[in-house]
């Protein structure tokens, strides 16, 4: 997919013709064989259908090999594996280069929503684009893979705020979001350094200045903001239309904080301070 992002197609791409490394506790992996390759600008569709199609027959002929070896593991099939390769890589093609029309009123919600779905498939975004059309705004990303810690390093360095990688990430989003509300709202590209400023006095302190001092035990500022988004879109859902986030901190810390049990987080013993 990066490849073909960047207007590449290999030719021959396989298991053989591919090296995986260790990084930081994730796999990367590595062309090592370009023998075959061409740069385009862009690929067209049968360029890609070709080295798709190719790297279809390679892997899947490759797992047949080891499973005659006696060296793929029990319960693998080299078929569904092969078929699995094709279909996910049109669905991850659809999902980075497809655009969606968004209406002006629901722009934010449906920006962080698109961002978090290629979070989860493992592509980081490096800058969103809303074209103005005549039924609303298209949108359109440009992505990159996300490396190990890298959301919680850049959110870090945003807002100073210490929370772990998949809040950072789940943060991340929002911000995203936000940023792009604010560009279609001033008319004027907003920096990524301003959107996460305003974002944080305008977005984030006030639903965590919301939980009340009884339910602050229950969790994590971070873990609380994260939740407030998952009910925002439980209950967007449910309405049809984007019911913004002060609605749904209200709804959260009325309706779903107040049940957390407590054993959740409780204090360590006297002898070991702190937190647990």
């Amino acid at each position: 997919m990066r490849l073909h992002l960047a207007g590449f197609m290999w030719g021959d791409c396989s298991l053989s013709n591919t090296l995986f490394r260790l990084d930081a506790g994730a796999l990367a992996a590595h062309l090592v064989d370009a023998e075959t390759g061409e740069l385009h600008e862009p690929l067209s569709d049968g360029q890609r259908g070709h080295d798709i199609a190719r790297a279809r027959e390679n892997v899947g002929g490759e797992l047949l090999d080891l499973v005659g070896g006696g060296l793929l593991p029990p319960g693998i099939d080299p078929v569904h594996v092969a078929d699995e390769l094709e279909s996910r890589y049109h669905r991850l093609w659809d999902e980075l280069t497809g655009e969606e029309v968004i209406g002006t009123g629901e722009q934010q919600y449906r920006v962080t929503e698109k961002v978090r779905r290629l979070h989860d498939l493992g592509f980081d975004v490096d800058e969103v684009e809303l074209v103005e059309a005549v039924a609303g705004n298209r949108l359109r990303l440009r992505t990159r893979v996300a490396e190990p810690g890298h959301h919680r390093r850049r959110l870090r360095a945003l807002t100073d705020l210490g929370v772990g990688e998949n809040q950072a990430r789940r943060l991340l989003d929002d911000i995203c979001g936000y940023r792009a509300h604010l560009e279609r709202v001033q008319r004027r590209p907003v920096s990524e350094a301003e959107a996460a400023r305003r974002w944080l006095a305008e977005v984030y302190r006030p639903v965590v200045d919301a939980i009340s001092p009884r339910l602050r035990g229950k969790l994590d500022e971070a873990e609380v903001f994260h939740e407030v988004l998952e009910h925002r879109w439980f209950l967007s859902e449910a309405a049809g239309r984007d019911v913004g986030t002060s609605t749904a901190t209200r709804d959260y810390l009325a309706t779903v904080l107040p049940a957390v049990p407590d054993e959740l987080v409780r204090e360590a013993p006297a002898d070991g301070g702190g937190h647990t």
